[in-house]
């Protein structure tokens, strides 16, 4: 999903304080955008994977949701929200595969030299990665709603909580896969953040509710964060929007921005 094709650099507006943090930040984000635009195979994978999944799965689980746990007699209603997050996760991917190949191809020396506040590369990639998120999102939406006849009982807060799930979980990642690229400076590492997130994603309630999961599968997911941002994301789907499901969920977003933040500063600050 990353590539290592070579772009025009957007020009870095260097003016004082704020004003400086804020023009570099949208120039590296719009860096990214044009790559993105230049290179299709970036976009297809991250788009049409999600929507697989909430195809493939809605149908081969949807006898499966006549067990106990499920909350829902429609399948897609259960799997949406596992695919939307799958989408925002290797959304998040992009920001690091983009650090990772302006480390190979020796961006980062110039970053070093210009005379701009260095976490402004950090946020600047984290926006890139919130853009690339609206992709998938979306379009896993159209999909479940559009063909596979998806409800949202939660209403117009159900698909806002879809929403700030998928961003949210987009800038973890992304986070996350920054640390690694940080760390190895190079495009193969990032195979390693992609078995990470894999991990995460499937050791979770994904696929299958909680009392549906058995041996230490069960004991994994149960303390799992993302457990709780697939309940949050899910909600919508199930019933209404309630502040036992999206606080918990919220509160999961925020430990893993701060831990996986602190740790890709950290990597950060060795190279730059």
């Amino acid at each position: 999903m990353t590539s290592t094709a070579t772009t025009t650099t957007p020009a870095l507006n260097v003016s004082p304080g704020a004003g400086r943090f804020r023009s570099v930040t949208v120039a590296f984000a719009a860096r990214g955008l044009v790559r993105m635009m230049r290179v299709p195979s970036i976009v297809l994978p991250m788009v049409l994977m999600p929507v697989f999944f909430v195809v493939a799965f809605s149908g081969s689980f949807s006898a499966a949701v006549a067990i106990e746990g499920y909350g829902t007699d429609k399948a897609v209603n259960w799997m949406t929200a596992w695919a939307v997050l799958q989408g925002s996760g290797f959304s998040g991917m992009g920001a690091a595969g983009a650090a990772a190949t302006d480390l190979e191809n020796g961006f980062f020396d110039r970053i070093r030299l210009a005379p701009i506040p260095p976490l402004t590369v950090i946020a600047g990639l984290l926006m890139y990665g919130l853009t690339r998120a609206v992709l998938p999102i979306t379009a896993v939406l159209a999909v479940a709603f559009g063909l596979l006849d998806a409800d949202m009982p939660g209403g117009i807060l159900g698909f806002v909580m879809v929403y700030v799930s998928g961003f949210g979980l987009a800038i973890v990642m992304s986070l996350l896969a920054m640390t690694v690229a940080f760390t190895f400076k190079n495009l193969q590492s990032l195979g390693l953040a992609n078995i990470l997130i894999f991990t995460m994603m499937f050791l979770s309630v994904g696929q299958a509710p909680l009392v549906a999961i058995e041996g230490w599968m069960h004991d994994v997911a149960a303390i799992n964060p993302i457990t709780r941002v697939i309940r949050m994301c899910r909600q919508g789907f199930l019933e209404e929007i309630s502040w036992d499901i999206a606080g918990p969920g919220l509160a999961a977003l925020a430990g893993l921005i701060v831990f996986f933040g602190v740790t890709a500063v950290w990597r950060f600050r060795k190279i730059a």
